[in-house]
């Protein structure tokens, strides 16, 4: 397949194993999915009756004293007692085959150029480490919204310059091939030519 490059006359081949898959939404939603719960901590820990400390004495006498028996003040009926079933740290991550994975970031990537939602440009570049600067750049190419920027090498100028707008997110072509939440979020997908070759290497 051939794509157009923005303000340019070339046009790019793409290979169409690669931007011409049929739209898996059931994938693409196992493969989102794992990839955020991957991204959570799973530190949240709480104590149990045997972690809390304090609690070694009978708090009174077992009987007489008309009160329900106890032998602990660090029971979970007390206060400041341990949690009956304690959260512990774990990990949330979900195994995803490599096959799979590639399958459907292919399916992103294609329905992006189907929905007009990625664009090919030779560079993306701005002249100084200015937030200002790169919004001038993106009203000059009409975009709005949410937006992805993969570029083959990260300048650090263009780094710098996004760092200040939330709606704008820069990637290198190697994180941007491993980021389906990034690709699905984004209104429109800003690739250099490079990276798209890169790309189009990672999902074959």
């Amino acid at each position: 397949m051939e794509l157009k490059i923005s303000n340019s006359r070339k046009k790019l081949e793409l290979a169409d194993d690669v931007f011409g898959c049929d739209f898996n939404e059931s994938l693409i939603h196992q493969i989102v999915t794992a990839y955020m719960a991957g991204a959570r901590a799973g530190t949240k820990a709480q104590k149990t009756r045997a972690e809390v400390s304090g609690g070694g004495a009978k708090p009174f006498r077992q009987k007489g004293t008309g009160r329900a028996r106890a032998g602990t003040i660090r029971s979970p009926l007390w206060r400041k007692g341990g949690i009956v079933f304690a959260a512990k740290p774990r990990s949330f991550k979900q195994k995803v085959n490599k096959k799979m994975y590639k399958g459907a970031l292919r399916s992103i990537f294609s329905e992006l150029i189907r929905q007009d939602r990625l664009m090919v440009v030779d560079s993306f570049l701005v002249d100084a480490p200015k937030t200002k600067a790169l919004v001038a750049k993106l009203n000059d190419m009409k975009i709005e919204g949410h937006t992805l920027i993969v570029s083959d090498n990260v300048d650090e100028n263009l780094y710098l310059a996004a760092r200040n707008l939330f709606r704008v997110e820069i990637r290198d072509a190697s994180t941007s091939a491993a980021d389906p939440v990034a690709l699905v979020r984004a209104d429109k997908v800003i690739v250099t030519e490079a990276a798209m070759k890169e790309i189009e290497g990672l999902l074959k």
